[in-house]
């Protein structure tokens, strides 16, 4: 039954419409001031207010404003008997629904009005549940975890998918951040909108500041033609900034008036372009350390962070292992044409125990490996079909070298492991910086960082 507050200090108005909207079914309440409607609405929600504009101590614009300001989900109608334009405007900017004359026939329009109101509330509701619905569907199938802290982030992506504040997650690499993110774009209301990422840390920062902004032609040597930006491909839609820690100070700038301003201005180019995006960014950095540092720009941090989101290293979840394993499994072994159906009690103990240094897209890989090298005929997945990294524990792997009785110098010794990691990476990639900084888990901009500081 749908609940009804009329607010009018006429009370024969007001036994009036009561008496009409209860024939029709509803639970109507009538109060003959302000006050009293404030004390109704701070103790109880209802479906829509009806509030005349003039009565003694408050207006139904003050009601109104106080409404909004309660969270009081009621559609909200005024109706005056002196209508003036100024008042109808003001009414229609704090958000009333209707704004309806008292004339012969205003039972019968409020009637209408009503019923329309009912209306665009339930198709709210049935947009927020089918929001609810598509994230079920787009988690069930892409976001793999029955640990606790996965429905604490999965709970978090439900309350602020619906909201347009820009987020940002945090997390080793591999641990899914860009799920994450898309999980969020498709619970929203952008998500039959463009969902466009770009990794900040695998471009140079001209290179990747024409690709945010776009550029005219002649804007410099090459640009023969004109080019949109990633950040206006994404108007109306989400923008995912993956390794934003890895921008500069001066990218970070730019960043900052697209937030602040809503405005994009292409390479070459001496007029604005407005644009409507939500912003979430990712980053494996401690972009706190970094503002201190002096590494990170502070007003660009607190712009960026309104929401955080932090997903945890797969060590920290391990009852998030086995539905992943199993996960990969289904998925390597139907598009790969085998059928293996499961994991032998080795194999399975292997993933179990693993560390997974590079998380969830280390677990993917060595999945896909032991399904793509074992045999057709074969059912399980066996031990020595995994990665030798996953399948022998490297024992002592982790355990410092003895300390000298007279000490080390643990700076020189800690950049000595660094300069042997950077050589073993450039061999392991035949040379090739991109694949190396992958091996080694970094982005390639922190790779040129580690090469130039060792003179690789």
């Amino acid at each position: 039954m749908p609940r009804l507050l009329i607010v009018d200090d006429e009370k024969s108005l007001c036994q009036m419409l009561e008496i009409a909207f209860r024939k029709d079914g509803f639970s109507v309440e009538t109060v003959s001031n302000g006050t009293q409607a404030q004390r109704k609405m701070e103790s109880q929600h209802y479906d829509v207010i009806v509030s005349d504009i003039r009565m003694p101590d408050l207006t139904g614009i003050e009601l109104l404003d106080y409404a909004k300001r309660i969270g009081q989900p009621a559609a909200f109608v005024l109706i005056t008997a002196v209508p003036t334009m100024p008042t109808a405007i003001q009414a229609l900017n704090l958000g009333a629904y209707r704004y309806v004359i008292k004339t012969d026939t205003l039972v019968e329009e409020l009637k209408v009005v009503v019923a329309r109101a009912l209306e665009d509330l339930a198709l709210r509701e049935e947009n927020t549940r089918l929001r609810r619905e598509m994230l079920r569907v787009f988690a069930g199938h892409n976001i793999i975890g029955q640990s606790k802290p996965m429905a604490s982030i999965l709970e978090m992506v439900r309350t602020i998918a619906p909201t347009t504040s820009t987020v940002l997650i945090t997390g080793d690499s591999g641990t899914g951040k860009e799920l994450i993110a898309r999980a969020i774009h498709e619970a929203s209301g952008r998500r039959e909108k463009a969902f466009v990422s770009i990794n900040c840390g695998a471009f140079p920062e001209t290179l990747l500041e024409s690709e945010l902004f776009g550029y005219l032609k002649g804007a410099f040597t090459g640009a023969d033609s004109n080019k949109k930006g990633i950040i206006e491909s994404a108007n109306s839609g989400t923008l995912f900034l993956d390794e934003i820690g890895e921008t500069s100070l001066s990218m970070q700038v730019k960043l900052l008036r697209v937030l602040q301003e809503r405005m994009v201005r292409p390479l070459g180019g001496t007029m604005d372009v407005p644009v409507d995006v939500r912003l979430i960014a990712s980053t494996n950095r401690d972009l706190r350390k970094m503002v201190e540092a002096r590494e990170f720009r502070e007003d660009f941090y607190y712009r960026m962070s309104v929401i955080h989101v932090h997903v945890p290293p797969l060590r920290e979840r391990p009852a998030d292992l086995e539905p992943l394993a199993r996960h990969f499994l289904g998925k390597f072994a139907l598009q790969m044409g085998k059928g293996l159906r499961d994991f032998e009690p080795g194999a399975l103990s292997a993933i179990l125990t693993h560390t997974w240094p590079g998380n969830v897209r280390e677990l993917e890989n060595a999945v896909e490996r032991a399904v793509a090298v074992s045999a057709e005929h074969e059912t399980l997945v066996r031990l020595g079909n995994l990665p030798e990294t996953v399948a022998v524990p490297a024992s002592g792997a982790t355990k410092a070298e003895p300390l000298p009785e007279d000490g080390l110098d643990f700076e020189r010794r800690i950049s000595e492991v660094e300069r042997a990691y950077l050589l073993k990476a450039l061999k392991a990639a035949q040379g090739v910086r991109t694949r190396a900084a992958e091996l080694l888990h970094i982005s390639y901009r922190s790779f040129r960082h580690y090469a130039k500081k060792h003179g690789v």
